[in-house]
């Protein structure tokens, strides 16, 4: 026997079989570190690549644990992730609220994570699953937070990271859930390589003592290749993923019929709860600031707007009770000859209750009761109190909420004349069926009116993120008007213009052209995300029946 024969045993890889875990003293820092990275794929960060690489550390972390331990490693990365995601939170309120809020949000991470380390046995059973398990699990979970308790809260969503990245093409297709699982994809990809090519390089045998030949046309070098193909497969796969996003086409712009529209960001006069003490004031910035425009408009300055959009908020005086704020208003939509979008505060319809709503303000006949929005989704221990009495014994703040505001029953399709426009207020942006509700009403072009009065500019970004993954979702235009900033145009590929500043007193106008087409991910809607729920089920399923077999087997 030659000697190459003699020494080709000597380098093949020994059998991968399940192992253990990593060292906790390992897995900690990197359940920390995954919760870090996700926080800086965010705004007001943006270094989305950084998304993928959070999932693969918390992959990583909690792989072959017992289900106690993968959910704590995944709550460490909750509370790194969350607690400073939803810090502007804590701006105006007290610790108290962001606290639990970030806490409720770090327990979906522990499931998660527990749900990571339940499908261990078939990520090792075998290697090219792990990617898709991890991308199942993203979206399943994601599915649960997004929907519970009181309605949920889908702040934090992985897709709401890639407003800047290729992936976020691929909203077109099937949505936030499909961007999500796209992210975690391509971190279980990345996790895969890297946990491969560890294995491999603790299996790899020392070079021949006895110089036996070792390139590329080598038994050595052969083995060699196929060696490292499962490290270098994956990490081709994850690159893969991404720049495909770009293949994914978008519209640029609408194909219909051209609008002007301007957005006013009248400001407050100081941040703060105490705003509401001088709702006048944040009323007459607004109502000055739209005459203003109407001035330049008459001195040829600038293009006569169609429409005029206000934020949420910009009248917490209830225009069709207080003669002076109907007045008022009046004058802004007569001034400038156009139909007014104004965020407002409406009583009842109950005694001690309101409505948080956009009503259309048209020049010469005022309101238009026809059209007129009521925020479907009021936010929990925000706008409303769930449980108000369990809830004064955690904190006597919640009493600051003196009236609860009521949900409205129909979508925000609003019919301004010169467009069809798909209202949403504020954090409704984040709920998947509340925006497509509007474009399958026949809205043209998505308006997200919002009060970041009492948060900041990371806030005002992050929301700024939604809104572009809505645009390119159903494939319309979109703007967001702020009270404070950030307001801007968003094109229907996720382009932002004429973004303001924050805390900023400013008036933007620009054409835009409709749309009444719908992607794919709008005649879908939700079937996406039940349908990678529901595997992501079968998974748990299928490692319950793998672990039992395994328990069972001899030996």
């Amino acid at each position: 026997m030659d000697r190459d024969e003699t020494h080709t045993p000597a380098v093949l890889p020994r059998p991968v079989v399940p192992g253990r875990p990593l060292p906790l003293r390992v897995a900690v820092p990197l359940a920390v570190a995954a919760g870090l990275a996700l926080l800086v794929a965010f705004p007001p960060y943006g270094v989305w690549p950084l998304a993928p690489v959070g999932v693969a550390l918390l992959a990583a972390a909690a792989h072959r644990r017992r289900l106690r331990a993968g959910a704590g490693l995944g709550f460490l990365t909750g509370v790194a992730f969350f607690a400073p995601l939803l810090a502007w939170t804590n701006l105006h309120t007290g610790y108290l609220p962001w606290v639990l809020l970030s806490l409720l949000q770090a327990g979906y991470l522990a499931l998660l994570g527990a749900a990571t380390a339940w499908v261990s046995p078939l990520a090792d059973r075998s290697r090219w699953a792990w990617p898709a398990l991890t991308g199942l699990l993203w979206v399943g979970q994601e599915a649960l937070r997004d929907r519970t308790p009181f309605g949920g809260f889908p702040w934090g969503r992985l897709a709401f990271s890639q407003d800047t990245s290729p992936l976020l093409r691929l909203a077109a297709l099937g949505g936030a859930p499909l961007v999500t699982f796209a992210v975690a994809l391509v971190g279980g990809s990345l996790v895969t390589a890297v946990w491969r090519g560890w294995v491999t390089a603790r299996h790899t045998a020392p070079a021949d003592p006895l110089g036996a030949p070792s390139g590329p046309g080598s038994p050595q070098g052969a083995t060699a290749a196929r060696r490292w193909a499962p490290v270098a497969v994956p990490a081709v796969v994850a690159v893969a993923l991404t720049g495909g996003g770009l293949l994914v086409p978008v519209a640029t712009a609408g194909s219909g019929a051209t609008v002007t529209v301007a957005i006013v960001q009248g400001n407050v006069p100081r941040l703060g709860l105490d705003f509401n003490a001088q709702r006048q004031a944040v009323l007459n910035n607004h109502v000055d600031a739209t005459i203003e425009l109407a001035g330049r408009v008459a001195a040829g300055q600038q293009r006569r707007p169609d429409l005029v959009v206000w934020p949420e908020n910009s009248s917490d005086i209830d225009p069709l009770r207080n003669p002076t704020a109907g007045a008022r208003i009046s004058q802004a939509a007569d001034t400038i000859g156009a139909p007014i979008l104004v965020g407002a505060v409406l009583l009842g319809p109950g005694a001690g209750q309101v409505r948080n709503a956009g009503i259309l303000w048209r020049p010469g006949t005022g309101a238009d009761m026809d059209q007129l929005y009521t925020k479907r989704h009021p936010v929990p221990f925000a706008e409303y109190v769930p449980l108000r009495d369990v809830a004064r014994m955690v904190s006597k703040q919640v009493d600051l909420i003196r009236s609860d505001f009521v949900p409205g029953s129909t979508p925000g399709v609003v019919r301004a004349g010169p467009a069809v426009l798909g209202d949403v207020i504020c954090f409704e942006v984040a709920y998947d069926e509340v925006v497509r509700d509007t474009v399958t009403g026949g809205a043209q072009l998505l308006v997200v009116q919002t009060n970041n009065a009492t948060f900041n500019v990371a806030e005002a970004r992050q929301q700024l993120a939604m809104v572009r993954l809505r645009a390119v979702e159903h494939g319309r235009a979109a703007l967001m008007a702020s009270t404070v900033g950030v307001s801007g145009f968003v094109a229907p590929d996720g382009r932002v213009s004429d973004a303001t500043g924050f805390n900023t007193r400013e008036v933007v106008v620009r054409q835009l052209r409709l749309d009444d087409g719908r992607t794919l991910a709008t005649r879908l809607g939700w079937w996406p995300e039940v349908a990678l729920a529901a595997l992501a089920a079968a998974a748990l399923l299928g490692a319950a029946v793998l672990r039992r077999r395994q328990r069972v087997m001899p030996g």
